[in-house]
């Protein structure tokens, strides 16, 4: 064989493997050349994204929970309502008063 027809040979092998890839990960050609990733609907692939979305949805609550708990115990109210607490656990911890003798 001369070296063109190696080169050729070896052009045509290489240019097999790439369609072979190419089938492979769903990438399909139109008419026109235009290429695209074809759409696979099997079994594994959707329950995995069922998966996915429900662990995204249960994230995404943990998210609020940790954001109202950042919020409220720096709001101003929430400031408020600890020293109202702290000054009424400071009048229960004062000795009791003596009442006034009655005349």
């Amino acid at each position: 064989m001369s070296g063109w027809a190696i080169v050729a040979l070896v052009g045509i092998v290489i240019w097999g493997i790439v369609e072979a890839i190419r089938a492979r990960s769903g990438i399909v050609t139109d008419e026109n050349g235009n290429q695209s990733i074809a759409a696979r609907e099997d079994a594994r692939l959707s329950a995995e994204l069922e998966v996915a979305r429900r662990e995204m949805s249960e994230l995404k609550d943990r998210v609020k929970v940790l954001e109202r708990i950042a919020t409220d115990a720096n709001s101003g109210d929430a400031r408020e309502q600890a020293r109202i607490a702290a000054e009424i656990d400071a009048l229960r911890d004062l000795p009791a008063a003596t009442e006034e003798p009655k005349r």
